[in-house]
């Protein structure tokens, strides 16, 4: 089954916000069996709205629209959507009720604009919003389907999971896609390609595999489509087996960080860490799991040399004799940050991320990383790339697996 996702709003064409809305709704018509076939930006203009949903209903099967359903007069989905499939707008007293209810729960009063919202197509399904007051719609037309959804993230993403999927679940039983995603670290793109070649080659009709290349670390999704699923397992069984050799995880979730997590509550221990190229992003990379603050004390952006020198207590004269992109200075960032948040592990970072800064001797993506445990500091000395976004990342990544190997290794 195909589909088409459209996002309506002014603001995403503008560049003010981020359209993460397309990119969950893809996800789940994916994970349902649907293929997703386009995904369309649209302004809020009533002409462009109409016109492009036209195209969408012409080319797939399953169209689902998000936005352009608030109170304001801006917000036309509504209308343009009554007009295309031939019916008026009525008031759903359901719907009136609800909204009073959540206005009234609020410390609010019903306004006009409130009351225009309960004013919905006659001829579609409504989807109550119970978490909002933007009802969803539910259109069919010559077997087709035609979602309208709001364009407030968390509203649509509880539509979807609460109504939309298994409403589509149930009227598309034919549908069957899974997937299996681990990530494979350490190595180029182009290389894992060749060592998996031979074992692409013979998969059976219905399973495909994916590159996702990130800094650090490559992921590999196994996806299989239709009768496909029955093989799925048994053919990511034998993908392990050709990785032996290389350091993998299996799962969908960037596990590294969750690793370090585990590890440090396990034996009690607690970590900081002193980021100057990283700019912080390991910090944020650890905290980005639930619960550490168990074991992360805290952070010190040094990006400038006296911040090195007067919070973790470098000692300018090291500056002098190697620079601040040295093997000298992470360890006395590491050991200084450790001191300073009194904790059993501290790990810094001083580089050059680019584009700009590099020389003969230290080129850009050179990153020294250091290590400050109970008993002794190491440091390490890394030349990623020319790209300050993948040396940042693969610095992050590289930081936090010292800290795993440590810590396994004791």
């Amino acid at each position: 089954m195909d589909a088409i996702v459209i996002t309506i709003g002014d603001e995403i064409l503008l560049g003010q916000i981020l359209d993460t809305n397309s990119q969950y709704i893809a996800k789940q018509l994916t994970r349902l069996g649907a293929e997703v076939v386009d995904i369309l930006s649209v302004p809020d203009q009533g002409d462009k709205i109409r016109e492009w949903i036209d195209y969408a209903m012409r080319h797939a099967e399953l169209v689902v629209v998000t936005g352009g359903l608030g109170p304001t007069k801006d917000d036309v989905t509504k209308k343009v959507l009554a007009e295309y499939f031939d019916t008026r707008l009525v008031l759903n007293e359901e719907v009136y009720s609800w909204i009073e209810k959540l206005l009234r729960n609020g410390g609010m009063r019903m306004n006009e604009n409130n009351r225009g919202q309960a004013f919905l197509p006659e001829n579609c399904k409504i989807l109550l919003n119970h978490k909002g007051t933007a009802s969803g719609m539910w259109f069919e037309r010559d077997r087709k389907v035609l979602i309208s959804l709001p364009g407030v993230p968390f509203e649509m993403e509880d539509l979807m999971t609460r109504t939309v999927i298994p409403e589509l679940r149930k009227r598309y039983p034919h549908l069957m896609l899974e997937y299996r995603m681990l990530k494979v670290y350490d190595i180029p793109e182009s290389e894992l390609a060749i060592r998996l070649e031979s074992w692409e080659e013979k998969l059976p009709k219905g399973l495909g595999l994916a590159y996702l290349p990130s800094p650090g670390f490559i992921k590999l999704r196994l996806t299989a489509k239709g009768e496909g699923v029955y093989n799925l397992d048994l053919f990511f069984e034998t993908l392990k087996e050709v990785l032996q050799g290389l350091r993998f995880t299996i799962g969908e979730e960037d596990c590294m960080e969750r690793e370090l997590g585990e590890l440090l509550l396990i034996k009690g221990k607690t970590i900081a860490t002193a980021e100057s190229c990283t700019g912080g992003n390991i910090a944020q990379q650890i905290t980005s799991v639930a619960g550490a603050s168990a074991y992360f004390k805290g952070c010190v952006v040094a990006y400038a040399n006296e911040v090195k020198e007067r919070v973790l207590g470098v000692d300018p004269h090291t500056i002098d004799a190697y620079g601040a992109v040295s093997e000298q200075v992470v360890v006395q960032m590491a050991e200084g940050v450790r001191r300073l948040m009194e904790t059993d592990y501290a790990v810094s970072t001083s580089g050059i991320a680019g584009p700009t800064g590099g020389t003969p001797e230290k080129p850009v993506g050179t990153v020294w990383i250091g290590l400050a445990t109970p008993e002794k500091t190491i440091a390490r000395k890394y030349t990623f790339s020319f790209t300050r976004e993948r040396n940042i990342g693969k610095a992050t990544m590289k930081a936090i697996e010292m800290v795993v190997e440590e810590i396994r290794n004791r």
